[in-house]
């Protein structure tokens, strides 16, 4: 294959790395939430923001008429969030909590971690790569959810540090 029927290939499929990127800084820079590529039988999918971050902000924005809005007053739970910490998806893909459909998940609520243990999968243009926690602690809250599309730096779980 000549150099410029490669060039062209990596250039259209919707599968090319550095379109990909190209496209992520579109939708930055446009403020786009959503873009929907199809080559052929090839499908790809970019979603940025946080949309559902958006949707609970507006339903407590606008409380329904028959539930009158009262504010909850910051107890215990409040608090101990705030000294939780986040592991986070170092990358857009697919959440999977655990290496096979047959396996157990690599962690659960209660299951102590350290910065070599393995957390999750993230999987990428069919590239599956196992996820670290990078952090020390006791997974508190599992925030994601098995086959749950995530974007960069969506937190994944919480960890209670020790």
């Amino acid at each position: 294959m000549s150099e410029k029927n490669t060039k062209k290939t990596k250039s259209t499929s919707p599968m090319d790395v550095g379109l990909l990127q190209q496209l992520v800084k579109l939708m930055e820079a446009n403020d786009l939430n959503t873009v929907d590529l199809r080559d052929g039988d090839k499908r790809v999918i970019l979603k940025r923001g946080p949309l559902a971050a958006a949707t609970a902000f507006v339903s407590q924005a606008f409380p329904s008429p028959s539930a009158p809005a009262a504010p909850a007053p910051p107890g215990p739970a409040a608090d101990s969030q705030v000294n939780l910490t986040p592991i986070k998806s170092p990358m857009v893909g697919t959440f999977y909590a655990k290496p096979n459909p047959e396996s157990k998940p690599y962690v659960n609520i209660g299951s102590v971690v350290d910065e070599e243990t393995d957390v999750c999968i993230i999987e990428a243009m069919k590239t599956f790569n196992t996820i670290k926690a990078e952090c020390r602690g006791k997974i508190v809250k599992i925030l994601v959810s098995d086959g749950q599309a995530v974007d960069v730096g969506k937190p994944l779980f919480l960890v209670e540090p020790q």
